[in-house]
């Protein structure tokens, strides 16, 4: 093969000696480890010293630290711990594993004591002390594992004790609403003891029975319109008292103030002799009972009619035909009495009048009700407190939707109201006789179809579309089942104490009671001789 020429021929390249090369190579290698020293030496200063470890901040809505959020955070690694050893503590106490459960539960205990004491001090956990603790949890987490509490063996059990929870607080909450039924129907001792002595009292002295005569006919203020007629429906003589008493109190006008009064047969005697003997700063009070109205039989009113019903008494009063399946307290005969149903009758009960207020005898009076009397309910029948802030008081929560009767006539989402304090203008409820629209809903749930509990279902069929709404301050509700905003209550003028919880019982909301006992005179001779206090 021809060799190039000269010209054409590659330059030949100069080599350095071995020399230069080694001593370009180790200066490179200085230059470097100095570069790695000084970021080693950057990245070894604390963060500690430039910010307080106690930096908190909110994610998610949760405080934590920056030392939680580390990621060889010995603090996390021991609440990691505490939380699964607290999940093996369940399942060894289920499998019967007492002394494992112990263990356990002391090592939990050794692990929250240093955490309590980094926290007190605001240092974070080292590893030297948090050692020994986070490595003998560690052991007992292995041994938990070796007895088979892993996680499929922990979620199924959780479950199922997840769902004996579950079946152990429907029980006890069965049980807990029937015993508090049975509480809140219970006659205390010393209003039993009062409604004796009175009813003696009425009998053997003739002198308190001429009084109330005398009193009567005077009154012709019973049927005179431009006084504040009130209506109480009740067989309680304290409760009823407070009522009246508060209200009277609490008046500009007491002397303007008929307060008519209905009891039954039973209670009679008793309310009319504790209405003769105490006087309310000249506030008159008719006592009336219910059985002396002869047009309530059971031709006119269909809760008569139902009570002759064999199926309906064994409803209310056997609790033996459906197995118990039935909450207790839709099951109370109290809601067949016709003292709850006479609400439905004012007209009848009062032909005379025009404009009538309904008090329940549960309710306490703080402010002066006159006003009530010059609202212009617009041409309703009903003027009454809405209660449907919440959802739950809607006309669903009340009725059954289910039925095509309530579905085709009535809105769901309409605005319930409350009974307790009603304003009633007689004059357009006689117009558009709503007594009769009353009755036809009544018979039509004679099977309990429409609606299962009280009279604010009916009520809330009756005066659909009658009824104005008042403004929230003229009733405040549920002093007898919940707790109230107290500014809703300073401004309250009738206070209700709607629930199981009634302030004379001795379940009644303790911080509630005073409100109520304070219109009650525990002086009065007879409240001391049946030990009120």
């Amino acid at each position: 093969m021809r060799r190039r020429g000269l010209d054409f021929r590659r330059p030949v390249r100069k080599r350095f000696p071995n020399v230069v090369w080694w001593t370009v190579c180790g200066i490179l290698v200085l230059v470097l480890i100095v570069v790695l020293s000084r970021e080693g030496q950057i990245e070894s200063k604390p963060t500690i010293s430039r910010k307080p470890y106690r930096r908190d901040r909110i994610m998610e809505g949760v405080t934590v630290t920056d030392e939680m959020l580390s990621s060889n955070s010995v603090t996390r690694q021991l609440t990691d711990q505490i939380s699964l050893a607290k999940a093996f503590v369940v399942i060894a106490k289920e499998s019967n594993n007492l002394q494992f459960a112990w263990e356990l539960s002391a090592q939990i205990r050794n692990s929250q004591a240093l955490l309590s004491n980094a926290a007190t001090r605001r240092t974070p956990l080292t590893v030297g002390e948090s050692e020994t603790a986070i490595r003998d949890m560690a052991l007992l987490l292995y041994q938990a594992q070796q007895l088979h509490y892993d996680s499929a063996t922990m979620l199924m059990r959780l479950r199922a004790k997840i769902q004996t929870l579950e079946e152990q607080m429907s029980s006890a909450n069965e049980k807990s609403s029937k015993y508090g039924q049975i509480a809140a129907e219970e006659v205390p001792k010393s209003l039993y003891c009062l409604g004796v002595r009175l009813t003696t009292e009425w009998f053997g002295n003739p002198n308190l029975q001429k009084k109330h005569r005398e009193r009567k006919q005077m009154d012709a203020k019973l049927k005179g319109n431009s006084m504040y007629h009130f209506c109480i429906f009740s067989d309680n003589i304290l409760a009823s008292s407070v009522v009246v008493n508060s209200t009277a109190l609490n008046s500009k006008n007491p002397d303007k103030i008929v307060f008519h009064l209905v009891t039954d047969e039973i209670n009679y005697a008793a309310m009319k002799a504790w209405f003769t003997v105490n006087s309310f700063r000249g506030v008159t009070v008719e006592v009336q009972k219910f059985e002396d109205f002869k047009w309530l039989n059971a031709s006119y009113v269909p809760v008569l009619k139902q009570l002759q019903d064999s199926e309906t008494q064994s409803y209310y009063f056997s609790g033996h035909n459906d197995d118990g399946r039935t909450p207790i307290k839709f099951r109370n005969p109290k809601y067949l009495s016709m003292l709850n149903h006479l609400r439905f009758y004012i007209p009848e009960v009062y032909p005379a009048l025009k404009k009538v207020v309904f008090l329940d005898d549960d309710i306490v009076v703080q402010k002066d009700l006159s006003g009530l009397f010059s609202i212009d309910l617009n041409g309703n029948v009903n003027g009454a407190v809405e209660t449907c802030m919440e959802t739950f008081h809607r006309y669903h929560k009340y009725l059954n939707y289910s039925h095509p009767l309530i579905r085709a006539h009535f809105d769901p989402d309409a605005c319930g109201w409350a009974f307790g304090m009603n304003v009633f203008d007689l004059v357009e409820w006689r117009k558009r006789n709503v007594t009769g629209i009353y009755h036809y809903w009544q018979e039509r749930n004679v099977d309990r179809t429409l609606w299962k509990l009280g009279t604010l279902p009916p009520g809330l069929l009756t005066f659909y579309g009658l009824t104005e709404a008042l403004d929230p301050s003229w009733h405040v509700l549920g002093l007898g089942y919940t707790n109230v905003d107290p500014q809703l209550i300073e401004k309250g003028a009738v206070l209700h104490f709607n629930g199981n919880s009634k302030p004379w019982l001795k379940i009644g909301i303790e911080k509630y009671k005073p409100l109520w006992e304070k219109y009650v005179d525990y002086s009065h001779p007879l409240l001391q001789q049946c030990n009120f206090h």
